[in-house]
């Protein structure tokens, strides 16, 4: 029972990761305006995500524009879009193996050696997914604080990490952590089978006598 709640506890928090990461995509904050230095315009707020960029006015109204062009967008865009897509659908396949692997679940019930391999395969992309989320905002992230810092970026143009960044990263290490947790459960749970059951006397054998 232990260890189907590690289990459990990994398809947790994996699957938390999973949904911060989705949420994370659709948000529009992944990059806010800076009001640092002698930036002190604070009439309107921009910010800049994935797929459009809004402007949050004083008077409390905003307005968001999409992007015109996909060919058009910088490269950074367009990689934290792959990058950020191929994690939520690997986050979902593993969702699916592992409800095929959980020893909560009834499918595969007569096979437990081939339940646990599946959710280690589960755990593994679990893991995958997580890092593909941590690359995105990382390399993000990374780029906002070089142009922050660049002296050649005019002071109104700067920006600062956004909310978005910030549910990025948690979800990619809630990610991470559950899919390590399931590959854990299944090394350990494999390992510690063999030396309980010693090989067992061919029928052939004669045995010993006990007194």
């Amino acid at each position: 029972m232990a260890n189907a709640g590690i289990q459990l506890l990994g398809f947790t928090l994996a699957f938390l990761g999973f949904i911060g990461s989705i949420i994370s995509t659709i948000m529009v904050e992944w990059k806010a305006s800076s009001y640092a230095g002698d930036n002190i315009i604070t009439a309107q707020a921009m910010y800049e995500g994935l797929w459009k960029t809004c402007v949050y006015q004083s008077t409390g109204q905003m307005q968001c524009k999409q992007y015109d062009s996909l060919l058009q967008l910088p490269a950074i865009v367009q990689g934290t879009r792959g990058l950020m897509l191929s994690a939520a659908l690997l986050g979902f396949i593993a969702i699916l193996v592992e409800m095929v692997g959980m020893r909560c679940t009834t499918c595969l019930a007569g096979e437990p050696q081939q339940k646990d391999k599946v959710a280690l395969v589960g755990g593994v992309i679990f893991l995958i997914s997580g890092l593909l989320a941590l690359v995105g905002t990382s390399w993000y992230g990374h780029r906002i604080a070089k142009e922050f810092y660049d002296p050649f970026t005019p002071t109104n143009s700067r920006y600062e990490f956004g909310s978005a960044l910030y549910l990025g990263w948690g979800a990619a290490c809630l990610t991470i952590i559950g899919g390590g947790f399931l590959c854990c459960h299944c090394s350990s749970d494999g390992q510690s089978k063999s030396p309980r059951y010693p090989p067992s006397r061919s029928a052939g054998q004669p045995g010993k006598d006990y007194v």
